[in-house]
């Protein structure tokens, strides 16, 4: 299973990369945190659901593709998930805010997927959550965060078997062991994407989409926190219509009944048939964005992304993406050119619903060009509309980041007051995004820099 990065912050907030064995999952690594001297951590503890507007079509055709291929593009025979009651025990080391954490994901699965899912300490659970420092995890996959591994129930029995078919998603025919392994020296919010990621690939899909806007099932990692789209998919997963071991064929053929049950509004929504994104896109963005490419590499890389993307007529986010990551690979050596992509990147993402947190992500390149030019007002304008649609979508990371660069746009228009009042309330929920202490003021000083009167 792969992993890569495609929507960073020019104020880079965290990065997915390749993973190295095709029967996990992963998550790649950030910098480590450590305590925190800042004001007092914020966090979130009211979740909105937002609805995922789909036809059932849609829906079905996405179900199909999410659960019978990998990433890799290897199809899967037959359909699995976990029979009965699903339990899940965290052993390792967990830092403070993993078990809040988990424990507010379950109650989420439980209400809005209907998965029977609970708590325990047993030795036997169908889940088990391994909190282990990232040294450990990377002296197994050196550029992963955190992983999920079917039929073990720790690191250690992982590492005995993780090059033989035990561990092997393809040859599975039910689930009921499955570990997943989190990093403990994280920042709060990565030990939480992780968690969100991972334990809906352990219950859930394998495979990610690109062509999904709205969904943590995506190599794009906007998305860190289940999403309506997520919930409806995870509880069609466990639907009493389906069993494991069911053939792709008779998956489909529950599918229409399925999706009539639980989103009775897709019955009448008009259908997008939305197209597949062929294997040559992917390969330009893992160009453009992925570790180990020249400037010049990734310029081309994205070059050839836009073009497919003009290729097939595509006017959705994945063209958005192709002038995000062009953006990207100029931003160090013409900033200005950079600006113009980031520019073209909004208007895709402007036409394509569902893109709401994607425009946030550009919102924080946008806004930082403004203030670096001395333009408080229009950075100001710019960053205004995203900075709730961080708080709904729950990273702090992308929050405070959005905030820091409002403190300098108000410093700019000589409100150093409001400057100082919004500065403080980013720094709780830099603490969550970013974990340690120097990683914080680190974001400070990245943002303070960008101001020309600094």
């Amino acid at each position: 299973m792969k992993k890569i990065l495609l929507l960073p912050l020019v104020l880079a907030v965290s990065a997915c990369v390749p993973a190295s064995h095709p029967g996990v999952v992963t998550r790649a690594a950030m910098e480590p945190a450590s305590t925190s001297s800042l004001p007092a951590m914020k966090r979130f503890t009211v979740h909105q659901s937002l609805p995922a507007p789909r036809s059932n079509n849609d829906l079905s055709l996405d179900f199909i593709e999410l659960s019978f291929r990998m990433e890799s593009g290897k199809e899967l025979p037959v359909f699995t998930r976990f029979e009965g009651p699903v339990s899940v025990r965290v052993i390792g080391a967990p830092p403070p805010t993993l078990g809040p954490d988990l424990t507010a994901l379950m109650n989420r699965l439980r209400q809005e997927a209907r998965i029977d899912i609970s708590p325990t300490t047993n030795p036997a659970a169908n889940i088990t959550v391994e909190a282990v420092s990232r040294r450990t995890i990377s002296k197994v996959l050196p550029q992963a965060a955190c992983f999920v591994a079917p039929n073990v129930s720790s690191l250690d029995e992982y590492k005995k078997v993780r090059r033989t078919a035990q561990t092997n998603w393809s040859l599975l025919k039910t689930r009921s062991r499955v570990s997943i392994f989190i990093p403990n020296d994280a920042s709060p919010q990565e030990v939480r994407d992780c968690l969100h990621e991972e334990l809906a690939q352990a219950l859930g899909p394998l495979n990610d989409l690109y062509r999904l806007p709205d969904s943590v099932f995506n190599d794009d990692n906007v998305h860190t926190v289940l999403t309506g789209f997520d919930m409806t998919i995870l509880r069609a997963y466990y639907d009493p219509a389906l069993r494991s071991g069911m053939t792709r064929g008779q998956v489909a053929n529950a599918l229409p009944g399925i999706f009539a049950r639980i989103n009775p509004g897709g019955t009448s929504t008009q259908a997008r048939f939305v197209t597949r994104t062929p294997r040559e896109w992917n390969a330009a963005v893992q160009g453009a964005l992925g570790p180990g490419r020249s400037s010049g590499q990734r310029q081309d890389a994205a070059y050839s992304a836009i073009k497919i993307a003009q290729s097939l007529g595509w006017q959705d986010h994945r063209r958005a993406f192709a002038h995000y990551a062009m953006g990207r690979a100029l931003q160090s050596g013409d900033a200005e050119a950079a600006h113009e992509q980031y520019k073209m990147s909004d208007l895709f993402y402007a036409r394509t619903p569902g893109t709401d947190l994607h425009r946030a992500y550009v919102a924080t390149q946008l806004g930082a060009y403004a203030v670096s030019k001395g333009q408080g007002d229009e950075a100001l304008r710019l960053i205004a509309p995203h900075i709730n649609t961080a708080r709904l979508r729950e990273n702090a990371a992308l929050l405070s980041t959005l905030l820091l660069l409002r403190a300098e746009a108000l410093e700019l228009e000589n409100r150093a007051a409001e400057a100082q009042a919004v500065r403080l309330d980013s720094l709780g929920w830099a603490r969550y995004g970013f974990g340690s202490d120097w990683a914080v003021r680190a974001k400070m000083r990245e943002i303070a820099s960008l101001n020309p009167l600094k």
